[in-house]
């Protein structure tokens, strides 16, 4: 049983600020290029890194004892100590003023903005956001809100309606991948996440309930914003938010999609049924 969940006590958290730096190196670059499905080349000081290079710099690290049954770190420290156990990337927004190069030395400034409770099919949400600032020598890079999702364990994942799915929608710009575990692996690796429903299959079907491995959603919107970048000629979107509708699984073909709209690109990573999974709007 969950202990009970006291938004007063949460909202306390509200200001409470960190601070990281790390630097960008070539061997990282690559490392997210090839994962990325990128060119990987040779990268040298001062050529640009993938656009969401930030997300694999600076990562908390935390001793084996104390760490969570699923992999997180147990609750409290910077982050509120929500004590509902199921946590994932619910969505965010980008704004992306410079890129970051190999060789910076990249600092993130963090501020708890806004905790907050809903009531979802699966039972109680709470919703935490957090506002990033990454800086290099150069100044502002990077501009970030993500949004944090906690659930109960108890509340199991939530089973195929029986309904038709609606028909897929059609995409003017598409590119496919398979979504396979090397694939999940190596993210994980990259972000130093050590959440298990990313890699370990028997605690992700017999622990969380899901069907199998659960694609990464920074990852998901990893390549939403450089599939948006390469529509526009390499450059980033001045602002891209994005949201997971669904969870994205392992074992199969998933794609990345785009539409063109009169402001910028709808954008959207789907499943093998071609049903969205995690939807993004860009502008310029």
């Amino acid at each position: 049983m969950t202990e009970k969940l006291d938004l007063d006590h949460l909202r306390g958290w509200i200001g409470k600020t960190t601070e990281a730096s790390d630097i960008v190196t070539g061997q990282l670059v690559k490392g997210l290029r090839a994962t990325l499905f990128q060119e990987i080349g040779e990268p040298r000081t001062g050529d640009a890194a993938p656009w969401t290079t930030h997300w694999c710099l600076a990562q908390p690290v935390f001793p084996m004892s104390q760490l969570g049954p699923d992999g997180h770190p147990t609750r409290g420290g910077f982050l509120p100590p929500v004590p509902l156990p199921r946590r994932m990337w619910a969505g965010g927004e980008l704004e992306f003023l410079d890129a970051l190069r190999v060789g910076d030395e990249a600092k993130r400034t963090s501020r708890i903005a806004d905790v907050t409770m809903k009531t979802g099919s699966t039972g109680a949400l709470c919703f935490v956001s957090v506002e990033h600032t990454i800086t290099t020598p150069r100044g502002v890079a990077i501009r970030e809100r993500q949004d944090i999702v906690y659930r109960d364990m108890s509340s199991t994942p939530p089973a195929a309606s029986g309904k038709p799915a609606p028909p897929p929608p059609v995409a003017k710009h598409r590119e496919s991948h398979m979504a396979d575990p090397v694939l999940l692996f190596r993210y994980s690796a990259l972000t130093f996440n050590g959440h298990r429903i990313h890699y370990d299959r028997d605690y992700v079907t017999k622990v969380e309930g899901y069907p199998g491995l659960v694609f990464h959603g920074p990852l998901q919107a990893a390549l939403i914003v450089e599939f948006a970048a390469k529509l526009h000629g390499g450059a980033a979107p001045k602002k891209l938010g994005y949201r997971g509708v669904q969870p994205l699984f392992e074992g199969s073909e998933f794609s990345v999609n785009a539409n063109d709209t009169g402001a910028g690109l709808e954008l959207w990573t789907a499943n093998s049924d071609g049903q969205p999974t995690m939807k993004g709007t860009a502008t310029w």
